[in-house]
């Protein structure tokens, strides 16, 4: 059984090259999406003999379907640029690709996540399954902006090892990226007529700190753990006081 790669690129020249390595012996097709690299992203891309569809950024959700409609073999294996496969998932995805479990329609992949230097195993960022091998032809790209996820028709499993992740280069981008995607659900929210409550915005950031830092166990995590969920409260306080002032302006 073959497999085709996928993976989303924008500027990824510190990201990819790990991505690459960890399926190097895996990938029968490796297709690289680009929605406008600047950096050294395709030069390293066509180093590793991927094809690559350059398009515009069209959202998480379109940008992984156009991945879908190019892959060319039995199986299609969706990553980011900044994720990688480890060594026992590797195995595990060979042992599908050999003919075992046959009878499923994709897998789910647990995704673990190293921030700021360290891995997070709670916080509600672990255990992590997403969806990410499938067969062609057997599903699509789903969810709303900025969360995509893969849906099929049929049985899924679950392979073991894990999926790593590196999201973030630093608090940096990570506000960056909190504000830009708060942006998104924001003007996403507006155009549907969703409103905010005063109590949702007074009451929603603290429930999501508790959540995440003590019944999600966060804590566990230390002072990562703290960062994460401070600002997975901000996250829910800047999309409902956004939203808020989108409604406001009109």
């Amino acid at each position: 059984m073959g497999l085709s790669v996928t993976i989303l690129t924008c500027n990824e020249e510190r990201d990819l090259p790990r991505c690459l390595a960890s399926v190097a012996e895996l990938a029968d097709q490796l297709l690289v999406i680009d929605s406008g690299s600047t950096d050294a992203t395709l030069e390293l891309a066509r180093k590793a003999g991927a094809e690559i569809v350059e398009h515009p950024w069209t959202g998480f959700v379109g940008q992984r379907q156009i991945a879908l409609d190019h892959a060319t073999q039995d199986w299609v294996l969706c990553l980011d640029a900044d994720e990688w496969l480890d060594g026992e998932l590797a195995a595990a995805l060979a042992r599908v690709l050999a003919g075992a479990d046959q009878g499923h329609a994709g897998f789910e992949l647990n995704r673990r996540s190293r921030y700021l230097g360290g891995w997070i195993d709670h916080c509600g960022w672990s255990p992590e399954w997403r969806l990410r091998l499938l067969r062609r032809g057997a599903g699509r790209s789903g969810g709303v902006e900025p969360h995509d996820h893969m849906e099929v028709t049929g049985s899924t499993g679950r392979l073991a090892g894990r999926l790593l992740h590196e999201p973030y280069v630093d608090l940096a981008e990570h506000l960056s990226k909190i504000n830009a995607y708060t942006t998104t659900i924001a003007e996403r929210r507006v155009a549907a007529g969703k409103r905010v409550g005063f109590g949702k915005l007074l009451l929603g950031p603290p429930f999501r700190f508790a959540r995440m830092y003590l019944l999600q166990r966060g804590v566990l995590d230390g002072w990562r753990g703290l960062v994460v969920c401070a600002l997975g409260s901000w996250y829910a306080f800047l999309k409902d006081a956004k939203t808020r002032e989108a409604h406001a302006r009109n």
